[in-house]
């Protein structure tokens, strides 16, 4: 990978390519046209309002993600999710409302934040808050789904709310995805992304990277059908290892050292798709972006996280505002600290020091009883 990744500047000028594209085969329906022209200038208007308030001291992430519902109808091996009992079985309880997730986006919009990602468990489980996010068109939802519900009241959706960007979860070939995801799960896949093509709807991939799938999903054969089918984004995510058992699905120096030349060379030989790597790209572009610095994220029950693979709170949306949130105790303590600039092995840096963020949170709990017993 090339030094000096600016991480940031590539996200912006990737969508504002993919909108542009967007708004050429759109021309022909006013409608459609009429909404990329809005957020094109929602956006600039965003990144105005993020300038203005990091000048006057107040830093405002470019990313939120949303984890919007604790509930998943699949049981991928090796899920973080299930391992940390963020994701389970039994039916949610005190989940955020869709009329309190509104109020976080409406909150992030005057913020200047204009992409939140919906992500879960598996969010295409909660219509209800997916339709709130479709009323926010001038803010862009990329929607981090397993593809399994997408049918037509969906593709209805997406056609009229053209915010809402499926982005849909594949391991490569079908051998690779049915083993990891279940049987079936790849042709489910596939038939959407046709249907998503047909609809002329952008769509992304995003891949779970492993030892055992990385020749697959960097080679020629996987990423070029995936463009032939109309795919706008791929996003690599290095396999996070949470139990002993599964430590050997995640990516060694010689799978990075593959995966980054990989990336590299698609993004000097393919500009027509967006390529994004974590934690990689993080790295290059000088540390984590977690806790604020570039995203954070809000559990289903509105805990806010310093990242999905770090499930540690000391604030809670329902009681605050999203601007607290991203000033709480943790987050500043983790962005003014060394750990988001560590080097660490792979996967995610806040895990692996998961210790060193446990005692964060007890040292900010000790001095705030301290505060108040005075």
């Amino acid at each position: 990978m090339k030094e000096n990744f600016d991480l940031q500047e590539y996200l912006t000028e990737g969508v504002e390519k993919i909108v542009g594209d967007a708004l050429k085969a759109a021309l022909s329906n006013p409608k459609e046209t009429a909404f990329l022209l809005k957020f094109a200038a929602a956006a600039k208007a965003a990144s105005k309002r993020r300038i203005a308030a990091e000048k006057s001291g107040q830093h405002i992430p470019s990313f939120l993600i949303a984890s919007i519902t604790s509930s998943c109808n699949l049981h991928c091996a090796g899920c973080y999710s299930r391992c940390n009992s963020a994701t389970v079985d039994s039916e949610p309880v005190r989940q955020l409302s869709a009329d309190e997730w509104l109020r976080i986006f409406n909150e992030a919009d005057e913020l200047g934040i204009s992409f939140v990602i919906l992500a879960g468990g598996e969010p295409t489980l909660r219509r209800d808050v997916i339709e709130a996010a479709g009323t926010k068109n001038n803010m862009m939802f990329p929607i981090f789904t397993n593809g399994t519900f997408i049918s037509g009241k969906y593709f209805e959706l997406f056609d009229r709310c053209r915010n809402l960007i499926p982005i849909m979860s594949i391991e490569g070939s079908r051998e690779n995805t049915d083993s990891r995801r279940g049987d079936g799960i790849y042709d489910r896949l596939i038939n959407n992304m046709d249907e998503l093509r047909r609809r002329g709807l952008v769509f992304g991939a995003s891949v779970t990277v492993t030892s055992e799938n990385i020749g697959d999903i960097t080679s020629d054969e996987f990423l070029c059908d995936l463009e032939k089918r109309g795919c706008k984004a791929v996003i690599f995510v290095e396999y996070v290892p949470v139990t002993e058992e599964s430590r050997h699905l995640a990516p060694g120096d010689k799978e990075r050292e593959q995966l980054d030349r990989a990336i590299q060379r698609l993004r000097e030989d393919n500009s027509s798709m967006m390529y994004v790597s974590f934690p990689g790209d993080e790295k290059s572009s000088g540390g984590c972006f977690a806790a604020g610095r570039g995203f954070f994220h809000i559990n289903s029950h509105g805990g806010a996280e310093p990242c999905p693979f770090s499930p540690y709170s000391d604030i809670n949306v329902k009681d605050t505002s999203l601007s607290k949130a991203i000033n709480s105790p943790l987050f500043v303590a983790l962005r003014n600290g060394d750990i988001l600039l560590d080097d660490h092995e792979g996967g995610c840096v806040l895990y692996e020091k998961r210790g060193l963020v446990e005692a964060l949170i007890s040292r900010n709990d000790n001095a705030y009883k301290d505060k108040m017993a005075m």
